[in-house]
């Protein structure tokens, strides 16, 4: 197995911010995206990561930028280490599979969720107000059901350590004015509209997925990273089984070891053990193989 790359140092680079997962530089008019081996959950960053993570993550969100041309332009400028630029020459063995060129953009405030199937925040919402993000919806659901059709859910960006929060519809709409936010809403749609119908025949369903938007030179763009297991619910369809939680190839399986241990949820996070570590990267590759057919 490789040795896992936690955080990067890159002398004579401008680390311009570190996320939960990407370490972000600063190259002139682009930015250097470097996926690294961190994960997150509950918004906090775990001290173990996993081997490999952020070559898959990488992989994936370049398959689903190309697949999604046509709908709305993204901030790839590439991907290919040997056109980066010079400074960043000494890094490519690091950089190679898992760092990504791109334009600059001004992120938007809000993240960008769709809701296919019921889980997560939104079952949680739901029994408590039948609500989700002021949405009502009918009597009678089961954790995991299938939604009447999907919905936009979006919700505050959150500072690492800090918990995002749903918001309705109408308080983006006050964010950043009402064109733009059924903007959002529509191009949001008609992303998960298209994986939706991509995933399912290769037995993913997307439970539900989290989009992020800039504007570039003043137009919307699909910015970060798009469809990947840490940013979607991805369950094998042929254990599907409304009534309760699903299997998934995503970092549920993270999350629901975590609250077994009886966690806070704040910094900070216990350690994973290997067994863990090895079974998540174990399901972020079959999420890459059935998906891409890429191993």
């Amino acid at each position: 197995m490789e040795v896992a790359l936690y955080d990067t140092v890159f002398p004579g680079l401008n680390l311009l911010k570190q996320g939960k997962v990407r370490d972000i530089y600063a190259l002139g008019d682009a930015l250097l995206m470097v996926a690294t081996d961190r994960i997150s959950a509950f918004d906090v960053v775990m001290p173990s990561p996993i081997p490999g993570k952020g070559r898959i993550l990488t992989r994936m969100s370049r398959f689903w930028f190309e697949m999604m041309e046509g709908l709305i332009q993204n901030h790839l400028i590439t991907a290919d280490v040997e056109q980066f630029p010079a400074l960043c020459h000494p890094y490519i063995d690091i950089l190679r599979d898992r760092s990504i060129l791109v334009r600059k953009a001004e992120p938007l405030s809000v993240e960008c969720i769709v809701r296919g199937y019921i889980s997560g925040s939104g079952w949680k919402s739901y029994l408590e107000s039948r609500r989700i993000c002021g949405i009502m919806l009918p009597e009678g659901l089961q954790e995991s059901d299938r939604l009447p059709e999907p919905l936009f859910t979006p919700s505050t960006k959150a500072d690492m350590g800090a918990h995002d929060e749903n918001i309705p519809f109408e308080q983006v709409e006050d964010m950043l004015g009402k064109d733009l936010a059924a903007r959002l809403r529509d191009v949001t749609m008609a992303l998960y509209e298209r994986a939706v119908a991509f995933a399912e025949p290769r037995g993913i369903i997307i439970a539900d997925t989290k989009f992020e938007f800039g504007l570039i030179d003043g137009e919307l763009a699909l910015i970060d990273e798009i469809l990947t297991p840490d940013s979607s619910r991805f369950w094998p369809k042929d254990t599907y089984r409304p009534g309760g939680p699903q299997k998934s190839f995503d970092k549920q399986y993270v999350r629901d070891y975590l609250i077994s241990l009886g966690w806070n949820q704040r910094p900070p996070a216990p350690e994973l053990p290997p067994e863990v570590v090895e079974n998540t990267r174990r399901k972020y590759e079959e999420a890459l193989r059935r998906l891409t057919g890429a191993g």
